[in-house]
């Protein structure tokens, strides 16, 4: 029996309740006010195994935008689309020192964004996204998605609202500089797109969904961009936090700074959590030590 297969309820909730020790240690990220709204205290995981098996624990109605974690999808989407030559053409596949907002690094990248896991790559690849506008791009790109991994994320125009009220002034000025050195096709809907796709919502269940198309060969999608997309968010999916994670806990994961996790144990399945308390970096900090804890304790590392 693999490992995830050999997880109860009862382990769960013992593994729970020991991550939500670490809630004090994270803070709500309220720049967005609609984010800021949510509490502290919620904590939600859904697991989806190979064998069909789910298992489910904590807030699970708790719905919430996947902010970052979409970038993993966009990437995923764009590769099953166009391939990775004209992708990576226009993103590199370098782990970022610097934070996940940071116009530094991309100046002295040249405009070159390192990664799609950062923001920069991620507005450079929204630029990319098939439609003619904005919402249209965000409506086929979700579309794909939920048909995919059936899946019911959905576009939470109250949170957009918000993000578009308080406009990231980094993003700004990081889809500037790339509409400076050529790498943006349209500005405002290069931004746009981002906004929006960032704003795509759901439940853990809906995540742990998504994660599964990068688990294990579904028919769907490429083994070689599966590969592609978990190598990325191992190296680069919790920004300069990610080689720590990756020798500490040893899975592919992407984080969002709404509170939204997904870890993929290839060839086994998919965690999902949700936990609104964020660190500096903008990982969420009881989802982390909850899959920290899950992969220790059932050896999913998938270095063994």
């Amino acid at each position: 029996m693999k490992g995830l297969d050999k997880l109860t309820t009862t382990k769960l909730s013992a593994w729970v309740q020991l991550a939500k020790t670490q809630t004090e240690r994270g803070r709500v990220n309220d720049r967005i006010p609609q984010l800021g709204l949510a509490d502290p205290d919620w904590f939600a995981v859904d697991i989806c195994c190979e064998s069909r098996k789910t298992i489910s624990f904590g807030d699970t109605a708790c719905m919430f935008p996947l902010m970052s974690v979409i970038k993993t999808f966009s990437l995923l989407y764009l590769l099953e689309h166009l391939g990775a030559e004209t992708v990576f053409g226009w993103v590199g596949v370098e782990p970022s020192d610097a934070p996940f907002n940071s116009l530094e690094q991309l100046v002295s990248d040249r405009g070159h964004p390192r990664n799609p896991m950062i923001n920069s790559g991620a507005i450079t690849l929204s630029d990319k996204l098939p439609g003619k506008d904005a919402s249209d791009r965000t409506f086929l790109f979700c579309q794909w998605l939920n048909q995919l991994a059936g899946c019911q994320l959905s576009l939470d125009q109250v949170m957009l609202a918000s993000v578009r009220l308080t406009r990231s002034t980094a993003n700004q000025a990081i889809a500037n500089y790339l509409a400076e050195t050529g790498d943006l096709e349209n500005l405002e809907t290069a931004l746009d797109t981002y906004e929006q796709i960032c704003c795509l919502s759901g439940r853990v269940e809906d995540l742990a969904q998504l994660g599964k198309l990068l688990a294990f060969e579904n028919g769907y999608i490429s083994a070689q961009n599966r590969r592609i997309v978990n190598a990325v968010m191992l190296t680069c999916g919790l920004y300069e936090t990610s080689a720590q994670f990756a020798v500490r806990i040893g899975l592919p994961m992407k984080s969002g700074i709404g509170g939204g996790l997904v870890a993929i144990v290839p060839g086994e399945g998919a965690i999902a959590c949700y936990s609104p308390g964020v660190d500096n970096t903008g990982n969420p900090v009881a989802a982390i030590a909850f899959v920290e804890v899950l992969a220790q304790e059932l050896q999913l590392s998938v270095f063994g």
